[in-house]
């Protein structure tokens, strides 16, 4: 909880646009969008992929516990994860050093910061706003502030962050919950169902 102090709380929705940063990639691969909603002890983290199409993580920042929703051909399932679970000697894989310079951003003032991380080539510039704190992304722990702009590595290529717009009202509340159509289950449950799947064919064929 270190980073969260003297943070102030930031309630609303925020939209990334995500884009490749390979030049060569960019008209093979389209933009997309993620959307975070959050009361500031919920969030709901909306974000595109080619694969799975919107994949929806819901997450309650005090408990540290949340939900992966997704829709599969076999069903709609909410992943359960706690987070508290996790190593707490595990290293970070982000490491932040302060630079000079800033800019605005959707009108918030961002910090230039040099980020290295063990898939980028060289160190990335990352902007981050030092009032709100970087738990609504979910991914940066040890961030100095909420980062506007960003990059993460992927095996698809590197990947460039940069928020588009903010918007500062208290999203509806449902928002927020599981609906009640998708099974909640944990991670290994989920993988037990999706091997049940692989087998349907098996057994038919033994049938016939």
């Amino acid at each position: 909880m270190y980073a969260q102090k003297g943070k102030s709380p930031f309630i609303g929705t925020l939209t990334y646009q995500i884009t490749i940063c390979d030049t060569a990639l960019q008209k093979f691969v389209p933009t997309r969008y993620m959307r975070i909603h959050t009361n500031d002890t919920l969030t709901r983290i909306e974000n595109e992929s080619d694969r799975l199409g919107i994949q929806v993580v819901i997450k309650h920042l005090q408990l540290n516990k949340s939900y992966l929703l997704l829709q599969t051909p076999f069903g709609k399932y909410a992943i359960q994860t706690d987070h508290n679970q996790s190593k707490s000697d595990s290293i970070l894989p982000y490491t932040f050093k302060k630079k000079l310079g800033k800019k605005r951003i959707c009108g918030l003032k961002a910090t230039k910061t040099s980020v290295r991380h063990k898939g980028f080539q060289e160190p990335m510039i990352f902007y981050c706003v030092k009032n709100y704190s970087p738990k609504y992304l979910n991914t940066f722990e040890n961030a100095p502030g909420l980062p506007l702009i960003y990059y993460i590595p992927t095996n698809d290529g590197l990947y460039k962050y940069e928020l588009i717009n903010v918007e500062k009202n208290h999203p509806a509340h449902d928002l927020f919950g599981v609906p009640s159509d998708f099974k909640r289950v944990t991670f290994d449950q989920f993988m037990e169902e999706v091997m049940k799947t692989q087998e349907i064919p098996e057994n038919e064929g033994e049938k016939k």
